[in-house]
C-alpha cells in the first residue's frame, strides 16, 4: 500500500482559499449560511466545497480547526515580536476575541449528536489553553501581571464577556475584554 501522497501547494491554498471565505459567510450569515453563497465568495463552484467537505458539518469542523490553528500559531509569533509579553498577550485575547465572536450558530452546532462536533471542544482546549498559558507565564516572568493566572479561567472570562456581543449590537466585548486585560497588569 502506497502512502498518500501530500497535497500540492496550490490544492493547499485553495482549500485555504474555501475555509477563509467560509469563515467571512459563517460571520455574517452563521454556519447554516448557503453553500453556494461560500462557494461565491471562494469564486469556485459548489462541487468544489462538497468534493473538500462532503458534509456540513465537516465544513464547520475544517473552519473550526482552521482558525484554531491560526489562533494558536499567532501566540509564539505575537511573543517574538511585541514590544512585551503582556502587549503580546493583549493582541492574543484580541485575536481570541475575534474567533469567539464569529461564531454565530456554533454553539448550536456543537449541540448535535456529530462526534466530530464534540471533539472540537477539546482540541480547542488543547491548542489554546497552552498558548494562553505560555503568553501568561512570559507576562508573569517579566513582572507585568500577577503570576496566579490560570490559563483556562483567562479564557473562561473572556469568552463570558463576548457572550453579549451577539445579542446586543451596542455591546463592545473588545472594549471590556480590554478591561479584564488591563487589569491583569501589576502595578508599581
Amino acid at each position: 500500500m502506497r502512502a498518500a501522497r501530500p497535497k500540492r501547494a496550490d490544492a493547499r491554498r485553495n482549500k485555504e482559499t474555501l475555509l477563509d471565505a467560509a469563515a467571512a459567510i459563517f460571520v455574517t450569515a452563521g454556519v447554516e449560511a448557503p453553500v453556494r453563497d461560500i462557494a461565491a465568495k471562494a469564486g469556485v463552484g459548489t462541487g468544489t466545497i462538497y468534493r473538500h467537505f462532503p458534509t456540513r458539518a465537516d465544513l464547520i469542523i475544517a473552519v473550526y480547526r482552521h482558525q484554531v490553528e491560526a489562533c494558536a500559531e499567532a501566540g509564539p509569533a505575537l511573543l517574538a515580536s511585541s514590544a512585551s509579553p503582556h502587549a503580546a498577550l493583549g493582541q492574543w485575547i484580541d485575536l481570541f476575541v475575534d474567533f469567539l465572536v464569529t461564531k454565530h450558530g456554533l454553539a448550536a452546532a456543537l449541540q448535535s449528536d456529530d462526534a466530530g462536533l464534540h471533539a472540537l471542544l477539546s482540541y480547542f482546549r488543547d491548542r489554546l489553553v497552552p498558548v494562553c498559558g505560555e503568553l501568561l507565564d512570559a507576562a508573569a516572568a517579566a513582572g507585568e501581571i500577577r503570576p496566579d493566572m490560570d490559563p483556562l479561567e483567562l479564557m473562561h472570562g473572556v469568552g463570558n464577556l463576548c457572550v453579549g456581543a451577539d445579542s446586543d449590537p451596542h455591546y463592545d466585548a473588545r472594549r471590556l475584554v480590554g478591561l479584564l486585560i488591563a487589569g491583569l497588569r501589576l502595578t508599581r
